[in-house]
């Protein structure tokens, strides 16, 4: 009871405070029963406590906030920052968070910015944002909502553009570094390829001039044309963006000359001495390679004929092919123009060995034009193959060891004569009285080895002493100037003790073995 005498007493305090004319103004029930006074922000208010209250309904405090806080109160209704990123942003209450009543130097929002989610807001920290100071940003005086998220608004002294390119940097750049660049160049009227990727972007877009920036090569490649603007601004057709030298340009389609082989890997430069490619120029190899030419011409203009368009060597000349003539031996290391003196087509050589070799001919042509006989390809002098069998005098026995000069004086050869004693008269024990036919008891193994019959061939047998006798013993003269009588007398006259008295025919009485054995009949 006495409690509740207390609180009447109380009440009727108030009420009566409340009924006073003079305090009817200042003050009401609820701002005698509120638990303590407003923040400084709100203070102007205090004496309205339904601007924040609702004394039927509680549930709609909330709302009445966001009257005031209509910025907030737009967040929560397009879900954006960090109200309407709140679970039931819609239906949360204000004072869950911000509690009022606590005096004027209260702090009813209660930052922690250490454990504060800015991802929840509308500028998520992200890569080297997340390291910056909140003070960096978040300027003192001024509501955290109120800082500026637009990437020029903080980074304005950094950026190198000058404010050409706009204030989206993050069209461009990424948060980890201003380095780090993604813009996609390819959305613009010109993909950057090649080597255009690696260069930077104030070698095309000097003083910052993005806008109307020129897209034809000669623009910016103007120092680098070799062909001094002759060819036009339109590098493209035939340059590549790889590099100068790796060209695209058909050569062949263009000109009709096509770059095949060591032609391919030419400086354009090595043919066209001009910076005007439409200067005209021959087509044919000796057009340029006149100077590099051995020959001198000598086998006109088509060298294409012969060599490749890789290199000068080798050379697919078939001799035996082309020129109907097989180079072998010593002729397959000969230079072209040891026979081809001249022009080919003024100069017709021959396919006989006098063509060439009339003056290495010791012969002097009395042996015919066709050395190929007796002399090989490789040397004259060496594997020579001249058979001489088929000649008008075999050579048989030791004839075949015996040098060709022994028995050819001259090189004309043809003026060796045939008989032994032509050769062999020093050789002749006979002194020439047995004739020239030497071949007739001798043999070309040697002299000793000697077959003459002469009773066969003579009619006359050399028996008894006869047979030891010498043949000059009988033939005092060469058998082709005298024949030597076969009677006893025309050798033996000196010998006849009979003087002659019984006649010539002394074998009638005589034997061939000696005088002094007579046989009487």
């Amino acid at each position: 009871m006495p409690r509740w005498r207390n609180a009447c007493r109380l009440l009727i305090a108030i009420l009566g405070l409340t009924m006073s004319p003079l305090n009817a103004v200042a003050t009401n029930l609820e701002t005698l029963l509120m638990p303590g006074p407003v923040i400084a922000g709100h203070a102007k208010y205090e004496q309205e406590c339904s601007r924040c209250h609702d004394r039927a309904d509680r549930s709609r405090q909330a709302a009445l906030c966001r009257t005031c806080h209509e910025a907030i109160a737009a967040d929560i209704a397009q879900h954006k920052g960090f109200h309407g990123r709140l679970p039931a942003a819609e239906t949360a209450q204000c004072s869950a968070c911000h509690t009022e009543h606590k005096g004027r130097q209260a702090d009813v929002v209660k930052l922690e910015t250490a454990s504060f989610p800015h991802a929840q807001t509308d500028f998520p920290l992200q890569g080297a944002h997340a390291t910056v100071a909140c003070a960096a940003c978040h300027l003192a005086g001024r509501k955290h909502r109120e800082t500026a998220s637009a990437c020029i608004d903080c980074h304005k002294k950094e950026e190198p553009h000058e404010g050409k390119l706009g204030s989206d940097c993050a069209g461009c750049h990424e948060a980890g570094g201003w380095t780090r660049v993604r813009f996609d160049h390819a959305k613009t009227r010109f993909a950057l390829t090649g080597k255009h990727v690696q260069a930077t972007c104030a070698a095309c877009h000097l003083g910052n001039r993005y806008k109307d920036t020129p897209s034809q090569c000669a623009a910016c490649h103007a120092p680098d044309d070799d062909h001094g603007g002759a060819r036009g601004a339109t590098c493209g057709e035939c340059h590549q963006t790889t590099g100068w030298s790796g060209t695209k340009y058909d050569h062949l389609k263009a000109t009709g000359f096509a770059l095949t082989g060591a032609h391919s890997s030419l400086d354009c430069k090595t043919c066209h001495k001009t910076p005007n490619y439409k200067d005209p120029l021959p087509s044919d190899c000796a057009g340029c390679h006149r100077s590099d030419d051995p020959h001198a011409t000598r086998f006109g203009a088509g060298c294409e004929k012969c060599h490749a368009a890789s290199a000068w060597t080798p050379s697919s000349f078939d001799h035996m092919r082309d020129g109907k003539f097989e180079l072998r031996g010593a002729h397959q290391k000969l230079d072209c123009h040891v026979c081809h003196t001249a022009v080919v087509a003024s100069q017709k050589l021959g396919t006989e060995c006098a063509g060439c070799h009339r003056g290495d001919d010791v012969h002097t042509g009395k042996l015919g034009t066709d050395c190929a006989q007796c002399h090989g390809v490789e040397t004259w002098r060496g594997h020579l193959q001249f058979d001489h069998d088929f000649s008008t005098f075999p050579l048989v026995g030791l004839h075949v060891a015996v040098p060709c000069f022994a028995c050819h004086r001259s090189t004309s050869f043809k003026e060796a004569r045939h008989a032994c004693v032509d050769c062999h008269e020093a050789d002749d024990r006979h002194k020439g009285s047995l004739g020239r036919d030497c071949e007739g008891c001798h043999s070309t193994n040697g002299w000793n080895l000697w077959q003459f019959d002469h009773g066969k061939a003579t009619k006359f047998a050399l028996t008894g002493a006869h047979a030891k006798a010498a043949c000059e013993g009988c033939h005092k003269q060469p058998a082709h100037v005298a024949k030597p009588s076969q009677d006893c007398a025309a050798c033996h006259a000196e010998d006849d003790v009979h003087l002659g008295q019984f006649g010539r025919q002394c074998q009638r009485c005589h034997v061939t073995t000696t005088f002094k054995a007579a046989r009487l009949q």
